[in-house]
């Protein structure tokens, strides 16, 4: 996981003292954040609150729109969360508006912050996410691409837990949770696979979808499993990549796990950020090569994990991506 590079720390003195520049953002001040409203996001790019903050909007960028698999269009705007004394850089409020003109506010702390603040930053992201489907994926890419780092570290707590892996078994399998695509158009969670369901599988060499049936829904005993999970995405930008397409996936999987990708088959853990791997495409219907924008080693406590016995050996498609029967 890169850096935050978004913030850089200096120094500046106030009354005589000298104070970080930025200094931490403090959990009143983060929900103090949260009730901050602006007008008009057309027009108003400096705001002052209580004589007190101020909002800025981040290096004058024009709000960012973006398009999903389901053709709803999002807005993000971003703007500087300033003390105005010392004018300390506590952090990015986030103003979300979805076509319903519906906005979600969150406040991305600046890296200086408590684990507190992220807890409850990570919480509330996910929180909105629940609500607003891929809304997470979203913020990424968008935050990303401007603060030069990942959100997604969110989903671990900022811990490496790569060390960890090994602990949890070798077992190749995923999560029940997955989704696994069926021959009539439907997808179904893998925990609740049967015997005789019949799924989607590719035809490895031409990429052609098949239909395999499924023999046996293979079942790990519970145990607290390490996962690799990936987060991909295919983005069309235009207008100076301010309205952006944008159709992603997030596949958990245990390390060992193997997947096709553009450079041949590796296992799940071997796969690096920037690397394309094979997904299906709802939008098209085509199946497509997807960029990792993300990787991150989990854990999510003690469950099962499964993977599927088909009746041929072709990859078979989960979340949307295609993955290698083992």
């Amino acid at each position: 996981m890169r850096i935050i590079l978004f913030l850089l720390v200096a120094g500046v003195t106030v009354y005589g003292q000298d104070i970080p520049n930025p200094r931490p953002l403090r959990m009143e001040e983060y929900e103090k954040a949260l009730t901050f409203s602006i007008k008009d996001l057309d027009e108003e790019s400096y705001v002052k609150f209580e004589n007190a903050y101020i909002l800025d909007r981040y290096e004058m960028r024009k709000p960012y729109f973006v398009t999903g698999d389901d053709g709803l269009k999002k807005r993000i705007d971003l703007y500087k969360f300033i003390a105005k004394e010392g004018m300390q850089e506590l952090g990015i409020v986030i103003f979300y508006t979805n076509e319903k003109n519906d906005v979600y506010k969150a406040v991305l702390p600046n890296f200086t912050a408590e684990g507190k603040v992220w807890e409850k930053y990570f919480e509330d992201i996910h929180a909105i996410d629940k609500v607003e489907k891929n809304f997470v994926l979203k913020l990424t890419y968008i935050t990303s691409k401007e603060l030069g780092y990942q959100i997604y570290k969110s989903l671990n707590q900022g811990k490496d837990l790569a060390n960890e892996s090994a602990t949890y078994g070798n077992d190749i399998c995923f999560p029940g949770d997955q989704t696994v695509a069926m021959s009539n158009g439907s997808s179904k969670l893998l925990a609740q696979l049967l015997k005789g369901d019949q799924v989607i599988t590719i035809d490895p060499k031409t990429n052609k979808p098949e239909i395999t049936t499924v023999e046996r829904l293979i079942v790990h005993e519970a145990k607290n499993y390490a996962l690799t999970q990936l987060t991909l995405i295919r983005v069309n930008e235009n207008n100076n990549g301010q309205d952006i397409a944008l159709s992603g996936r997030v596949l958990k999987a245990t390390p060992n796990h193997p997947m096709k990708t553009a450079l041949g088959e590796k296992k799940i853990s071997e796969i690096n950020t920037g690397e394309e791997v094979l997904c299906y495409n709802e939008s098209n219907g085509q199946y497509e090569y997807f960029r990792v924008l993300d990787k991150a080693e989990i854990v999510q406590g003690v469950q099962k994990v499964y993977n599927i016995a088909g009746s041929s050996e072709d990859p078979f498609v989960m979340n949307g991506v295609m993955v290698l029967q083992k």
